[in-house]
């Protein structure tokens, strides 16, 4: 009834992309989350604030949002499979159709 076209994939420059937001990402908050956890002597504000930037990071990266599918792979176009008139039994042949059955 519905045609929900789910695209599931990411391309390779948009992994690059995804792969260096996420590691800005948590090394900010990281290094955010380091400066204020010493600033007020509370080690689990560290953890809290490096989780924090985990989940976003993980929110922006991991789904593959129209932004990581900009530069879709161009494939070639498959060959024509050659004739099996052209020529008769020869083993290439008769192993093909071997794998066939």
């Amino acid at each position: 009834m519905f045609n929900l076209n789910i695209q599931t994939h990411t391309d390779f420059v948009g992994q690059h992309k995804a792969e260096m937001y996420s590691r800005s990402i948590i090394t900010l908050f990281g290094v955010v989350g380091l400066i204020w956890g010493a600033i007020i002597q509370q080690f689990s504000q560290t953890v809290y604030t490096l989780g924090a930037g985990f989940v976003l990071a993980s929110l922006l990266t991991i789904p593959p949002w129209p932004m990581f599918r900009k530069n879709p792979l161009q494939w070639q176009k498959p060959r024509p499979e050659p004739s099996q008139a052209s020529s008769s039994g020869t083993v290439s042949d008769e192993g093909k159709q071997k794998k066939k059955k």
